[in-house]
């Protein structure tokens, strides 16, 4: 019997254990679902806040769509009246287009008959046209003929005229010369006179200005004759007299050194006055192609420098 009784109170006690566990989890459930239907009320609440600003929203586009739906009402009525407007221009722009052309029309047969008769009036008149045409050309012909072959003659005989003037101004020229040479061939006879008469003296004192002076137009004379032709008149007799002028030069211990078209050096003792750019020269070349003054010693002493031009490339 005691048996009984425990294990009736041991199973009582089991129960109750079990049903307090229950208890336990259920309230712990019930905490859970009170926290959960917390949360979907705040989720419900927002979710009312946003449909209400959604909804105002709603409403300010629609009115501010309703504004531009009539202010595109209105514009689309303004074009149409201007389309209707332009449609009644370009009605009485087509009828006016409709009259000018009837007139146009009218125009061009009328001038199409007039110049119907001016063509019957050139085709009578061209006949004399052509033969007044022709005549002027032939006449025309002539005179540029006859007026081409006077200018012609003229220029031929302004040629003429031309180097007749240069060959007698070449002569006179060298009969210039020719004097001027006998002058000083006479002063230099003098020179060499007054020298033997008088004692002989250093060279630093002797005189040489005369011997200057003659080289100076040596080199003139020598310049002049280059330019003209070999047939000028008197121009052998000039030649010779230089010719003599030189040998009387050597005779009294002078001599004049001619350096043109020598290759120049800078080591050479002479003036430079120009250095002239010549293409036809080979490169780094340099030739003495004008003298200005000739180079004169005497006795082999330098008594003047020359003066002369260099071309170079």
């Amino acid at each position: 019997m005691k048996n009984i009784l425990l294990v009736t109170a041991f199973l009582a006690a089991s129960n109750l254990f079990a049903q307090q566990q229950q208890d336990s989890i259920l309230a712990n459930k019930v905490i859970k679902l009170e926290a959960l239907v917390n949360k979907h009320q705040q989720d419900i609440k927002k979710i009312s806040l946003e449909l209400d600003k959604d909804y105002w929203t709603y409403r300010g586009v629609k009115k501010e769509t309703q504004k531009k739906i009539t202010k595109q009402k209105n514009s689309i009525d303004s074009l149409n009246q201007l389309i209707n407007a332009s449609n009644q221009k370009l009605v009485q722009v087509n009828d006016n287009l409709d009259s000018k052309i009837k007139q146009t029309d009218e125009t061009v047969t009328s001038n199409n008959s007039k110049i119907s008769e001016l063509d019957n009036s050139l085709d009578k008149n061209r006949l004399y046209w052509i033969i007044a045409t022709l005549a002027t050309l032939l006449l025309g012909g002539l005179v540029y003929w006859f007026l081409g072959k006077r200018i012609q003659s003229s220029r031929t005989d302004v040629e003429t005229q031309i180097k007749n003037t240069k060959t007698a101004l070449e002569e006179e020229s060298v009969k210039l010369d020719n004097k001027l040479v006998e002058i000083l061939e006479t002063q230099l006879k003098l020179k060499e006179e007054e020298t033997k008469t008088q004692p002989s003296i250093s060279t630093k004192k002797t005189d040489h200005s005369l011997a200057i002076k003659v080289a100076d137009e040596v080199v003139r004379m020598q310049k002049n004759i280059a330019k003209m032709e070999s047939s000028t008149k008197g121009i052998k007799p000039l030649l010779k007299g230089i010719e003599r002028i030189q040998n009387n030069f050597a005779a009294n211990g002078y001599e004049m050194i001619n350096h043109m078209n020598k290759e120049y050096d800078d080591r050479m003792n002479i003036d430079v006055i120009n250095f002239v750019s010549e293409e036809n020269l080979s490169t780094d070349s340099r030739i003495i192609s004008r003298i200005i003054k000739l180079q004169v010693n005497f006795n082999g002493i330098l008594i003047q420098r020359a003066q002369v031009d260099v071309s170079q490339n």
